[in-house]
């Protein structure tokens, strides 16, 4: 398989990192060109992996036609997007000119509601890259959206609990957090991309129900206390806007009847704080304006002040778990379980030289790419073909059993319910540790 990356960040270095640990000989990755806009970063992550396979190209993530013909001298068979959400239209375009599959990890942004209330929902995440379906089913070609960790991971973990787990399911909410700390630091920091981070802290967070559609509610509403297992411990989560619940209620059809969708993050009361005084003095605007002589956007002066995420990262000592709380029935009874990745941030570290978000992330679009070259992905065992498709439209079991050979395993945590007292007297098998 030859593969264009766009965008050598953190998730696009952990993908390769990954990749060249995963199939060292070249057995299935033939090639994946490092592309960025910056030549000379580009470079230095294709001198860091050392091998002809990784070569290092620029190009600009917002021109369809230069992202294209890079595609296609290469002989590109996919497209991924490692760059910011807001270049998605751009980099689909490509891949529709380039006549290539594309994949992201994040979907097309969001835009408020024109009347600035909560409860109704403006331009949904995604909203922007559903439509282009009919275009890639034209072409052949497959736009897996969403393959990340979160989305992406989560989204395979729901298909797989309501393939293997429930007869019906009643709901399904994504649960995130760690113990992660950096010791003897102060203030906030950001693990992830900065852009992104803002964007999805500071919009109004989602909730889908099978019987009201998608309809918002304030961002770090409804905290809760959520046990994350692996001696992470006791977590406050509270609602963020995130493509899970767009992804979940788009899909419901594959998810035995599922009735509700949330996404709840630990954040921290340092953190949610911090958010909340961006948006009461516009740090979080994303739209440019004059300060002195030159045009800039607040939230573009916040992510190129603030401590680079990859760097940072590396620093942070602890785990953080990754997954998927569903809520239904199995056997006519209540079942309630949870199932997760937990990754340690020093082993990420030390294995690929990233930190342990942007590692998460990039295994499972590592995973996907395997399995596609496998042929393994569209079409395969009921799979949709072409077209614009989320994670949990797809066969999991191969992803599931594949976690454990990238050194990423899966957990299932059963939770308390009528299943699991009756259980309780017998073991629960699964490919989930």
């Amino acid at each position: 398989m030859k593969v264009l990356i766009v965008g050598t960040g953190g998730v696009g270095q952990s993908m390769a990192a990954i990749a060249k640990r995963r199939d060292p000989n070249g057995g299935w990755l033939e090639k994946m060109v490092m592309a960025d806009y910056d030549l000379a970063h580009a470079q230095k992550v294709s001198q860091v992996l050392g091998e002809a396979r990784f070569p290092a190209e620029k190009v600009d993530a917002g021109n369809p036609d230069e992202v294209a013909a890079l595609a296609k001298k290469h002989g590109a068979e996919i497209i991924c997007n490692l760059v910011a959400p807001n270049f998605n239209p751009a980099l689909l375009q490509a891949a529709l000119k380039a006549q290539t599959h594309y994949m992201d990890t994040a979907m097309t942004v969001s835009e408020k509601h024109p009347s600035g209330k909560i409860g109704p929902c403006g331009v949904k995440l995604g909203d922007k890259e559903y439509p282009l379906s009919p275009e890639f089913e034209k072409i052949g070609k497959t736009a897996f959206a969403g393959f990340g960790v979160e989305p992406g991971m989560a989204d395979w973990f729901a298909r797989y609990a309501a393939d293997h787990y429930f007869d019906e399911i009643e709901e399904i909410g994504i649960r995130d957090g760690s113990n992660l700390e950096i010791p003897g630091a102060t203030g906030i920091s950001f693990g992830f991309s900065i852009w992104t981070t803002i964007e999805e802290c500071t919009q109004p967070a989602i909730v889908w129900e099978k019987d009201k559609g998608w309809y918002t509610i304030p961002a770090f509403a409804e905290l809760e206390k959520f046990w994350l297992p692996e001696g992470i411990g006791e977590v406050e989560i509270a609602h963020v806007e995130h493509e899970e619940v767009i992804m979940l209620g788009h899909n419901e059809k594959h998810l035995k009847g599922n009735k509700k969708a949330t996404f709840k993050y630990a954040l921290g009361d340092e953190f949610m704080e911090a958010m909340s005084i961006f948006i009461s003095v516009g740090l979080d605007n994303k739209e440019k304006i004059k300060v002195g002589d030159v045009e800039v956007a607040p939230r573009d002066v916040v992510a190129a002040s603030a401590p680079d995420p990859n760097e940072v990262g590396k620093k942070y000592v602890g785990q953080t778990a990754a997954g998927t709380w569903v809520k239904g029935k199995k056997d006519g009874m209540t079942r309630q379980c949870y199932l997760y990745q937990v990754a340690d941030n020093q082993e990420c570290v030390q294995k690929y030289d990233q930190q342990i978000v942007q590692a998460q992330t990039a295994f499972t679009s590592v995973i996907m790419l395997e399995l596609l070259e496998a042929g393994k992905m569209a079409g395969y065992k009921g799979n949709p073909e072409a077209g614009v498709h989320n994670p949990e439209e797809f066969f999991a079991d191969d992803f599931v059993a594949l976690m454990p050979e990238y050194e990423f395993p899966g957990g299932l945590m059963e939770m308390d319910s009528e299943y699991k007292r009756a259980m309780d007297h017998r073991a629960l098998t699964s490919p989930l540790k």
